[in-house]
């Protein structure tokens, strides 16, 4: 086991959350906030979105590893581009997720991202986790820095920015500004505070 599969071994947890490392400081958010001390969170790396097909068998890789701690599991990720190949590894572990595609959907809930997908399907979403990490996820992760002749192969399409914020701050908002000019987009808010994620959490623990 890792150090993240040996938590809570010594005293049983009441839940045992596997995360998307990109949901971890929102999800301990929620568990801090909220006193929930016997749900113990193991991350998976948030890089893993770069090759959504090798999120299925990390995910269950983590399973079988936190199982023998005796206690129930969730997991904290939307479908997250596997084209449905997570839900046949849980199905087949009896491990439930969060709902959605994605984590834009659990944050606004599954209704409102739905209403704002048919509004304009050209929305580049940002989450708190991606306004932080803007620069190196999409623009070096992309390779922008290196090939700008690129941007447009990635965003022609595009036509806005909603920022789905969960904690937002000044300075959050003025990095969120600077990720829509790289995009050259204009940039709304919506404040959705932690959705799906808090809610699903507590009904498990409650």
């Amino acid at each position: 086991m890792s150090r993240d599969d040996k938590i809570g071994i010594a005293e049983k947890p009441a839940l045992v959350v596997i995360a998307c490392g990109a949901l971890a400081r929102e999800l301990r958010a929620v568990v801090e906030t909220n006193h929930l001390e016997r749900v113990k969170i193991a991350c998976l790396p948030a890089k893993l979105h770069n090759r959504p097909q090798l999120i299925p068998e990390a995910v269950r890789r983590k399973i079988r590893a936190l199982r023998p701690i005796g206690a129930p599991i969730f997991c904290a990720y939307g479908d997250c581009g596997t084209g449905g190949m997570l839900d046949a590894v849980l199905q087949e572990e009896g491990v439930e997720r969060l709902p959605g595609a994605h984590c834009y959907a659990f944050y606004a809930g599954l209704d409102a991202f739905d209403l704002m997908h048919e509004e304009e399907p050209g929305t580049f979403y940002l989450t708190d986790f991606l306004v932080r990490h803007f620069r190196r996820l999409l623009v070096e992760g992309l390779g922008l820095d290196r090939h700008p002749e690129l941007f447009d192969d990635y965003f022609r399409h595009y036509r806005r920015v909603i920022w789905l914020a969960q904690s937002p701050t000044s300075a959050l908002a003025g990095e969120a500004e600077a990720a829509a000019r790289f995009l050259r987009l204009p940039l709304a808010v919506r404040e959705t505070g932690y959705g799906l994620l808090q809610s699903d959490v507590l009904k498990r623990v409650a």
